[in-house]
């Protein structure tokens, strides 16, 4: 009951959805509920600038990012629940998958703060899709730890039987590929797509050693998704 009472009290915390490369993704609810917020949380308030004037959505915006969420989330949800109406944005795709939102959903929650996420614009489902390994059933991992634990997460991978998806920068994609060379074996398929829904969108299919050299040849740039063919012979 109490959870209840305070539900009707608040106003609800909004997670859009934005664009990861062609601004006519976004929905045309994202676009109403952007509108009618109180707030924007943003994670680069330059990035989502941008965006937000492309579409005439003067709104106030406040910057909530990996280095200030812990301290800012106890008195946002205190502002939700005092009513305010809040949007929460990341610099491209949806909050919480690899990016800010998991810790003032959870927090939310547990105040009875009702909270939403709209559908929309993720980088790994069309990379995932359109790499032509089964994606029924798959697992994501998101980005790889840079130093520490990685060849440990790696290696614990080994056995996976699913087809798992990676992000990466461009600065460590071949290392990347090249490690998983020599875990999986250079003949486990692959498929890297890079600047999806951007100008320069690409999808590199091949065995890890072929597309390994192709991104040796070719400097990488963009944003990467790395999907890899899960262990048949588990």
């Amino acid at each position: 009951m109490i959870i209840l009472e305070v539900e009707y009290l608040c106003k609800m915390l909004h997670i859009v959805p934005t664009p990861i490369g062609n601004l006519e993704d976004i929905t045309l609810r994202a676009l109403r509920v952007l509108k009618e917020a109180d707030l924007i949380l943003a994670e680069d308030t330059r990035t989502s600038g941008i965006l937000l004037a492309h579409f005439e959505i003067k709104n106030r915006l406040l910057s909530y990012h990996k280095f200030n969420e812990h301290g800012e989330v106890e008195r946002l949800v205190e502002r939700l629940k005092a009513g305010e109406e809040m949007a929460l944005i990341s610099d491209a795709g949806t909050p919480g998958i690899s990016d800010p939102g998991f810790l003032i959903v959870r927090e939310s929650v547990r105040a009875g703060v009702p909270v939403e996420c709209l559908p929309g614009a993720t980088a790994f489902v069309p990379a995932l899709v359109c790499s032509g390994i089964p994606c029924d059933r798959f697992l994501f991992e998101g980005f790889l730890p840079q130093k520490k634990g990685r060849a440990t997460r790696i290696e614990a991978l080994k056995d996976e039987n699913r087809t798992m998806v990676f992000y990466e920068s461009p600065y460590r994609v071949v290392k990347t590929l090249s490690q998983f060379a020599e875990t999986f074996g250079g003949e486990r398929g692959v498929a890297v797509c890079r600047e999806i829904s951007k100008v320069h969108e690409e999808c590199v299919r091949g065995t890890l050693n072929e597309v390994k050299a192709h991104f040796e040849q070719q400097e990488p740039k963009g944003e990467f998704v790395i999907v890899l063919a899960g262990n048949s012979e588990v």
